[in-house]
């Protein structure tokens, strides 16, 4: 199934991708308003989900919102790419030996197509195509060899990223957490539909021009061992989104940065698309 959230008339519901239509689902019973409470009863409701039917709205008839505006954690991994990692060291950020995590604040999650906003505290706005993975159960201590079991499915994120401050602080929370720094969607896509999630093809233009192109069998730390590795320090929770990294590509080391104007268009092959324009802060 390929789960969504969109707005209709004014009312934003959850709904479900079913031949290229949205079916609404917001009267089946135990859907409720939100997303992330959904993805937890997802094992009990999945049958009567896929059964669901309706007329259903198209595409265009809708908006189409992120998909889980409200996670308990969104947390990405740096430099799991080993180009992506000789890259970034040429811009000053040391290659890590272990796994390194840090947060993206909440706030910063945007829709499918909603702008992305170029602030004036940052002058090196970038972006990074990236796989999302949501946590379908709560869980710790996951061994790699089980940590697919834990997954509810996949969408697409833009890891969109403030180099300045990546060097400004100790940590990557800030650079990594501006509002509107966060596009995902453009739907959950669950688990049972992708058969191998690192074999996709990873692709993000900026303005039609084709910037990264990458499959996810390049990570140097695999989904599973990403999984496993959080789990010992954290309990993950359903609805939980956890990016995997990205891949070379990105506009750091030539200072090719995102300006107002400029249109982010990231797709993973099974996932759809999503694109975000880049607009001026407000005066």
């Amino acid at each position: 199934m390929k789960l969504l959230r969109f707005t209709e008339s004014g009312t934003t519901r959850i709904g479900k991708l079913d031949g290229g239509r949205v079916i609404d689902l917001s009267a089946v019973e135990g859907v409720g308003h939100s997303m992330r409470d959904l993805i937890e009863r997802l094992p009990l409701l999945r049958a009567t989900l896929e059964a669901a039917k309706g007329p259903g709205f198209t595409l265009e008839d809708v908006r189409l919102e992120a998909p889980l505006p409200d996670p308990r954690k969104f947390m990405g991994i740096g430099m799991n790419y080993a180009k992506h990692a000789e890259e970034a060291r040429q811009a000053g950020i040391p290659i890590p030996t272990s796994q390194l995590w840090f947060n993206k604040q909440v706030s910063c999650i945007i829709g499918p197509y909603d702008p992305a906003v170029k602030w004036q505290a940052t002058d090196a706005m970038d972006y990074e195509v990236e796989l999302g993975v949501v946590i379908g159960k709560r869980c710790r201590n996951v061994p790699a060899a089980e940590a697919r079991g834990v997954i509810a499915g996949y969408m697409i994120v833009n890891d969109v990223s403030a180099r300045d401050w990546l060097k400004r602080s100790p940590t990557f929370t800030l650079g990594k957490s501006f509002d509107t720094f966060g596009p995902t969607g453009p739907w959950i896509t669950t688990d049972d539909e992708i058969a191998d999630p690192l074999a996709l093809e990873m692709k993000l233009w900026v303005n039609g021009e084709l910037r990264q192109d990458h499959p996810t069998d390049d990570m140097i730390h695999d989904i599973w061992a990403q999984i496993e590795y959080l789990s010992q320090v954290m309990t993950l929770e359903p609805g939980d989104i956890l990016a995997t990294g990205t891949p070379s590509g990105i506009g750091a080391p030539t200072g090719r940065f995102l300006k107002p104007g400029d249109v982010m268009r990231a797709e993973i092959s099974g996932l759809g698309a999503i694109e975000n324009p880049v607009i001026a802060e407000a005066d």
